[in-house]
């Protein structure tokens, strides 16, 4: 299932906090050696985290990390204001309907990391619609052009840096309900169930419906 939850609430969920971080630490430090400090306990922070972001969570049967993404309000501290202003021309991207996401990560144990990564677009989606947002940015390597192509759903590229498997890029992704759908339907979860997930995430809805099993 999909879990929205922003950091405070993670502690209430140690067993799925604590592989979200492992994960992160396996998938960033350990397999794309990317410059990220893992602390004593094999976990992958930085400052953002700090910052009480919003994960987007997949949860898997036995209550542990399937894959996640991070999201912040581009109104505050942002990756892409503090370290990659020069990839969009040495502006700052800042509006209230915009968010960035970052630490896009699916679990080595993932069974199927591609549906996993379409759920997470499809709760990234979600989001958007359901809090009114227009877009969100976000800064992705190489590897990442082609799974975004694959789902369907390719950001708009504002800049790009480096060549070959070095080459990052920032875009922005357009939220809309045919992106929600069009990522429901490659995820193979239906746009009910998904509503329903995030209304119960914020406390939108009291219980579920008759024709949706959380």
């Amino acid at each position: 299932m999909i879990r929205y939850l922003y950091a405070d609430q993670l502690d209430a969920l140690p067993k799925l906090r604590d592989s979200m971080l492992r994960d992160r630490a396996t998938q960033f430090h350990d397999r794309l050696k990317w410059e990220v400090r893992v602390d004593e306990d094999g976990f992958e922070r930085d400052q953002y985290d700090t910052l009480n972001p919003l994960y987007v969570i997949w949860e898997t049967q036995a209550g542990t990390h399937g894959g996640s993404m991070r999201f912040l309000p581009t109104t505050g501290d942002t990756m892409v204001n503090d370290f990659f202003s020069h990839i969009i021309g040495g502006g700052e991207i800042c509006a209230p309907t915009i968010w960035e996401t970052t630490r896009f990560c699916i679990s080595p144990d993932s069974e199927s990391g591609s549906q996993t990564a379409a759920a997470l677009m499809l709760a990234g989606a979600e989001l958007g619609v359901g809090f009114g947002l227009s877009h969100s940015i976000g800064v992705f390597d190489a590897r990442m052009v082609r799974i975004y192509r694959k789902l369907g759903w390719s950001p708009e590229i504002l800049g790009t840096d480096g060549q070959g498997r070095d080459r990052v890029s920032a875009g922005l992704w357009e939220f809309s309900e045919s992106a929600r759908l069009k990522m429901a339907a490659k995820a193979g979860i239906s746009p009910e169930l998904s509503t329903h997930w995030f209304r119960r995430a914020f406390g939108l809805i009291e219980k579920p419906t008759e024709k949706i099993a959380a």
